[in-house]
């Protein structure tokens, strides 16, 4: 666990991918894990070879955060996936924060 706040936990993941497919083998190994299959959110981003991609999963805005946070450090072809377990209070926009902090401990770690 990364973070938590109110009772929403936060967990970040990650991976080298090279295409569409690889993403979704990626999200597929992390689901096999039942703890994350049952996460509220599993948002993620990636530039594969300069293309942007993301899904929000429900947490609105959340891909364009870690797509951004990418584009600055010039990451190419890695996958970052933030998961939430939502703990029952709305966390407003400290959930982009949250999204931002987590992002940043896996490219940084």
């Amino acid at each position: 666990m990364v973070l938590s706040d109110r009772g929403s936990k936060y967990a970040v993941s990650g991976c080298k991918v090279t295409d569409r497919a690889a993403i979704d083998a990626a999200l597929k190994e992390l689901k096999r894990d039942k703890k994350y299959a049952k996460a509220t959110h599993n948002t993620w981003g990636v530039l594969i070879d300069g293309v942007p991609l993301k899904s929000d999963d429900g947490e609105s805005g959340a891909g364009m955060v870690i797509l951004r946070m990418l584009e600055r450090v010039g990451r190419q072809n890695e996958l970052i996936i933030v998961t939430r377990w939502y703990g029952g209070k709305h966390l407003g926009g400290d959930r982009f924060r949250h999204v931002q902090d987590a992002t940043r401990m896996y490219l940084e770690g």
